[in-house]
């Protein structure tokens, strides 16, 4: 008997799953995205990077949160930004965001960032977010980023050196279990860049990896 292979869920549905289930732990919040979302040494150092350099700007940036989450880390940033839109693939999520985070400056939009349209800015943060998603996704993202002129991303890896963009199922998990982690510069993805400046290395307790945190600007 030929066994039959199980298939992956979408994405989408993956993620949903997440929040049900509080996958990701908190008992705080209807909904909420991880300790990455929520631990005062992860977010305080990445929010202090981040506020300066959206500040350096004379003129705000419009900045594109893609997978923005419980939204935790993104409302203490709307303020230093000309217009800031989040994004994220769980519609209940983004409704809930809708009525508790409101904001002249701030617009929530429920999408897919590997199929669907990315929005308009200047500069995208993608904060933990490719870490989930297999290599087709993240190359799927990776093609539509060339609109912006600045891209801020955060990935937890493997402390030290180790093999870039293992491929996994999209959902709750990383690479780091394969000893992994996502580097956009290499193969598959070959994202091209003009210039790259890690902002921000936070190495976790008990051989938990590192987030980084890297800055790119596009040609």
């Amino acid at each position: 008997m030929v066994e039959k292979v199980k298939k992956p869920w979408p994405t989408k549905k993956a993620m949903e799953q997440v929040y049900e289930m509080n996958l990701w732990g908190g008992n705080t919040s209807e909904f909420y995205s991880g300790e990455g979302s929520h631990k005062a040494n992860i977010i305080e150092p990445y929010l202090a990077v981040i506020r300066s350099f959206l500040k350096s700007f004379k003129e705000p940036l419009t900045v594109c949160d893609l997978g923005c989450g419980d939204f935790n880390v993104g409302k203490e940033l709307v303020q230093y930004s000309k217009k800031y839109i989040a994004v994220d693939i769980v519609r209940n999520l983004i409704e809930y965001n809708k009525s508790v985070f409101q904001k002249d400056n701030l617009e929530f939009h429920c999408l897919d960032i590997a199929k669907d349209d990315l929005p308009m800015g200047d500069c995208a943060i993608i904060r933990q977010v490719l870490q989930h998603l297999s290599n087709k996704e993240v190359k799927n993202v990776v093609e539509k980023l060339s609109v912006f002129k600045y891209i801020i991303l955060t990935e937890h890896v493997p402390e030290g050196e180790f093999i870039p963009n293992k491929d996994i199922i999209s959902g709750q998990g990383i690479r780091l279990k394969k000893q992994s982690g996502i580097d956009l510069l290499v193969s598959p993805f070959n994202l091209k860049i003009k210039k790259k400046r890690q902002l921000l290395r936070i190495p976790l307790k008990n051989k938990k990896g590192v987030i980084i945190t890297t800055l790119y600007k596009m040609f």
